[in-house]
């Protein structure tokens, strides 16, 4: 591995928090189809929710996202089955860059969770009981912290602690440092080269 190579570790993340209530939410609703025709994922992040949060007049709808308390909120409290529908990667980007660094909620839609990994955001999972009770907090208390420990598999807010499910393979490659694939096989590439040479299928060492 290339002494150069830091990907950070993702052992904890802390922030405010905003409750996105809903089974089922998909990455459609996440991000509409119409703003995925973009060269980079720069920018995406205003569009995140976008028909949740505005009217065909571009007004402003009821939506937690709108409201000023929850602009930089960082950890999203979710219930079940959040992002499922198509693969599409552009909707964690777009959350992203909204601003949310990791996932609290009671299941996730299994690509999602893995093109959460691919961008270093843990998708962390909790009882029922325990996420509605995250969310009516986070609701009362818009400036209140929420501690989320990758590792130890635990959220601490309001004063209490409660547990939480973290996927092993997920938790590993967080506190490992090891989720940036990409970032992996880059530093990694003249081993790669060597691996496909060798290979007996790749003629004279040539890859296509």
């Amino acid at each position: 591995m290339s002494n150069e190579l830091e990907i950070p570790s993702v052992d904890s993340v802390s922030g405010t928090g905003v409750a996105v209530r809903g089974n089922d939410i998909d990455t459609d609703q996440i991000i509409p189809a119409r703003f995925m025709k973009v060269v980079t994922f720069d920018g995406l992040g205003e569009f995140a929710f976008f028909d949740q949060r505005f009217d065909d007049d571009d007004n402003e709808k009821d939506h937690p996202l709108n409201e000023p308390q929850n602009r930089d909120a960082s950890v999203m409290v979710v219930n079940a089955n959040f992002g499922c529908g198509s693969s599409r990667e552009h909707a964690p980007q777009a959350l992203m860059r909204w601003g949310i660094d990791a996932f609290i909620g009671e299941s996730f839609a299994e690509i999602f969770a893995g093109n959460c990994l691919a961008l270093g955001m843990p998708t962390l999972e909790a009882d029922t009981e325990v996420v509605e009770e995250l969310q009516a907090w986070v609701e009362a208390n818009p400036d209140g912290e929420i501690d989320v420990d990758v590792a130890e598999e635990t959220v601490t807010y309001g004063g209490k602690t409660v547990g939480v499910r973290v996927d092993d393979a997920q938790r590993k490659a967080l506190v490992d440092g090891v989720w940036d694939t990409t970032a992996l096989m880059k530093a990694n590439a003249e081993a790669v080269d060597e691996t496909a040479e060798s290979l007996p299928y790749v003629e004279d060492g040539k890859r296509v």
